[in-house]
């Protein structure tokens, strides 16, 4: 799922930017062949995400370095444990560290409240995904770690599937001419999903043969109407408002998916730092 070529790119632009003429403090400081070894440890319990990632940045400062990674992507880290060890040069350890820690602390983050969600459904065939509310230039990585945190993705961008919203229907006119519109020019291979406001508007896209309907703030209620009359005709997809609170009883009508656009807009970065011990 990670593009390490598309990857570099950002953390060499990530590191251009931190750093335009250098790391001024630490090149007047710290001899260019010092070495130091550092530690990366988990300050808060969570879902690790991101630490290749975050060795990737080492690497691209200094190829040379050792980066032995004690927890891989997916593990559960509990506030003490040491996640991976880094031996080499002072300088590039001193660069890298906070654009490693920031990809890691907010990958992490976002694992671990995707996590929640997805426990707590467990028992139901409904799955959680993100929406495109990712941050600009790392919806790679937010969507990835959506992924290791046990939910599923949603397109990846405007250009994988169709999804007619209202703003769309404000300017075509009706559900069905919309979906009649769009199938006559997509391939065989690409999915068509309306988001709909009521029961009218669901009933009309079901007619029109969408593959996938968003049930756009429907309630409980309707939901469940919603699902008995598809009969497993379309997938049905849940999203508005949704919270920890009201997530398993959404599960529980029936839908196929949950889309939450907090588990990646507003997930709070987990707590990791870096420590030299020598």
């Amino acid at each position: 799922m990670l593009n390490f070529i598309a990857i570099d790119r950002l953390i060499k632009e990530a590191l251009l930017e931190d750093m335009p003429y250098g790391d001024i403090t630490t090149d007047l400081l710290i001899p260019d062949t010092n070495v130091s070894d550092a530690i990366l440890k988990a300050k808060e319990d969570g879902i690790l995400c991101g630490i290749d990632i975050g060795m990737r940045v080492f690497f691209l400062l200094d190829e040379n370095i050792r980066f032995e990674k004690l927890k891989k992507d997916g593990d559960r880290i509990k506030k003490g444990e040491i996640i991976a060890r880094i031996q080499g040069n002072s300088r590039a350890i001193l660069k890298g560290e906070r654009l490693a820690l920031n990809l890691i602390q907010r990958m992490s983050g976002i694992a671990t409240v995707t996590s929640k969600y997805a426990e707590k459904i467990k028992n139901y065939k409904a799955v959680v995904t993100e929406t495109r509310k990712t941050m600009p230039l790392l919806r790679m990585l937010d969507k990835y770690a959506v992924f290791i945190g046990g939910g599923k993705n949603h397109r990846y961008s405007l250009s994988d599937a169709i999804l007619i919203k209202d703003n769309h229907l404000k300017v075509v006119g009706s559900i069905k001419e919309a979906i009649a519109s769009v199938k006559k020019s997509i391939p065989h291979t690409m999915k068509v999903e309306v988001e709909v406001r009521n029961m009218n508007e669901f009933k009309e896209a079901l007619g029109a043969g969408a593959d996938i309907i968003m049930l756009d703030h429907f309630t409980i209620d309707q939901m469940k109407k919603a699902v008995i009359l598809a009969e497993g005709r379309t997938l049905i997809e849940a999203s508005g408002n949704i919270t920890f609170e009201n997530i398993e009883d959404i599960a529980k009508t029936g839908v196929d998916i949950i889309s939450i656009g907090a588990i990646t807009h507003s997930a709070k970065s987990l707590d990791i730092n870096l420590d030299f011990v020598s």
